[in-house]
C-alpha cells in the first residue's frame, strides 16, 4: 500500500529551530507521520513543542543550544543518540535573518546568519551523515528560501546563506545518495513567521507579496507538513539533491 509508504514508525528525528514556525509545525508531522523527535530551540525552549509532540502518542526530547556556537551542533547529535538510541532524520530548519542594506551592513551581523544558516547546516550533517552513512540510510532535510533563487532586498547574508544551503543539499546528495542517505530541501515561499514580521506589517510591500503569490495568500507553517514528511520517508527514496519549492506559485509567475 502506497500509504505505508509514507509512515515513519520506529524512526527518530532531530528537527532543529523548532520552539515556534516552521520547525514547529514539521516536528509535529513528523510524529504524527510515527517518528520520536528531538526537538531543538535556539532561543526558545522547545518544550511546548515536545508537548504537543507527545499528544500525538510519539516520544519527544526537549534540546537547546546556540547554533551560532561552533560546539553546538555535536553536542545536537551526541544528545539525540545516546536518548534514542539512532538517529534516521536531520531536519535543519533552524535560521536567523538580519535585515539592512548592502552598504552598511555589519560584519557581526554577517557572520552570526552565515554561522546559523549555513555552517551549522554542513556541521549537524556532517555528524549525522557519519552516522547515517554507516547503518546505510538516512534521510536529511534542510530548509532552503525563495532567496536560494533569488536576491532579495536589504538580506544580502540571508540570501547567500540560503543559496549556498541549495548548493550544499546537492553536493552532500553526491556524496551520500550511493549510501543510502538522501539529502534534499524545501524552499518555502512567503510564509507567516516571526521571521516576515517586518515584511507583513510593511503595508506596501505584503500588498506587493500578495499581489504575485497566485494563491493570493501568505503561507501557513502547515503548509509544510506535507512536503516534510514526504522527503524525510520511504516514499522520497529515490528524490535525491531536490530543492522542493513549496511557495503558493511565486516562482512560476
Amino acid at each position: 500500500m502506497i500509504l505505508e509508504s509514507f509512515k515513519l514508525n520506529g524512526r527518530v528525528a532531530l528537527v532543529t529551530g523548532a520552539s515556534t514556525g516552521l520547525g514547529q509545525a514539521i516536528a509535529i508531522a513528523l510524529a504524527q507521520a510515527g517518528a520520536d523527535v528531538a526537538c531543538h530551540g535556539n532561543t526558545h525552549s522547545p518544550d511546548r513543542t515536545c508537548s504537543l509532540v507527545t499528544e500525538t502518542g510519539r516520544k519527544a526530547l526537549a534540546l537547546t543550544g546556540d547554533l551560532g556556537v561552533p560546539e553546538t551542533p555535536q553536542q545536537l547529535i551526541e544528545q539525540t543518540i545516546a536518548h534514542f538510541g539512532r538517529l534516521d532524520i536531520l531536519v535543519n530548519n533552524a535560521g536567523t535573518i538580519r535585515r539592512s542594506p548592502a552598504t552598511t551592513y555589519s560584519e557581526e551581523d554577517w557572520s552570526t546568519v552565515l554561522a546559523v544558516n549555513l555552517t551549522s547546516v554542513f556541521r549537524l550533517s556532517q555528524l549525522a551523515g557519519q552516522h547515517m552513512v554507516e547503518r546505510g540510510s538516512g534521510k536529511i532535510l534542510n530548509i532552503a528560501s525563495l532567496l536560494s533563487f533569488q536576491g532579495g532586498i536589504n538580506v544580502a547574508a540571508y540570501a547567500a546563506s540560503k543559496g549556498a544551503v541549495g548548493q550544499l543539499t546537492k553536493a552532500l546528495s553526491n556524496e551520500w545518495a550511493s549510501k543510502g542517505v538522501c539529502v534534499n530541501a524545501i524552499a518555502p515561499g512567503y510564509m507567516r513567521t516571526d521571521n516576515t514580521l517586518a515584511l507583513q506589517k510593511d503595508e506596501t510591500r505584503n500588498r506587493q507579496i500578495l499581489e504575485r503569490i497566485p494563491a493570493a495568500r501568505w503561507g501557513e507553517s502547515s503548509d509544510l507538513a506535507g512536503a516534510a514528511v514526504f522527503l524525510c520517508s520511504s516514499a522520497s527514496d529515490y528524490v535525491n539533491g531536490h530543492i522542493l519549492v513549496v511557495d503558493g506559485g511565486w516562482m512560476g509567475r
